[in-house]
């Protein structure tokens, strides 16, 4: 198991997504959107992260797109149990106590939010692999 977004974590986690990424449905909503990650236990402290579905597919990369739709800051482990995790009722949650700034098109990040949230069978497998590799 890894640390979330350690070099090892984002290794591992590409390699699952490439195993699937053939077998994976298109995704319909197009979405670019920075993700600032702070108190990160590890290096400097802060990762800049993104998620990207304008090609038709999920892309969740380290580094960060020029012209997002939208910027996400959050601290660590609300990050990890958003996207590890994927509790849609973290997110809400983590937004009332102030532990998620957005900034940004908020209807894009919504759409794409209710896009995923009914996944399909081999969606769910692929993030139930990934959350297996999180330490």
């Amino acid at each position: 198991m890894y640390a979330f977004l350690s070099d090892e974590w984002m290794d591992a986690a590409r390699e699952i997504r490439a195993r699937y990424e053939d077998q994976l449905p298109e995704i319909t909503v197009s979405v670019r959107v920075n993700q600032v990650i702070t108190d990160v236990p590890f290096g400097e402290g802060m990762i800049m992260a993104y998620i990207d579905t304008s090609a038709g597919s999920m892309v969740f990369e380290l580094g960060e797109l020029d012209e997002p739709d939208a910027v996400i800051v959050t601290d660590y482990h609300t990050a990890r149990a958003m996207l590890v995790e994927r509790d849609p009722a973290v997110l809400m949650q983590s937004m009332m106590q102030g532990r998620v700034q957005l900034q940004g098109d908020m209807m894009k990040l919504l759409a794409a939010m209710q896009a995923q949230a009914a996944p399909t069978e081999l969606a769910e497998q692929v993030a139930t692999e990934i959350a297996a590799i999180t330490a």
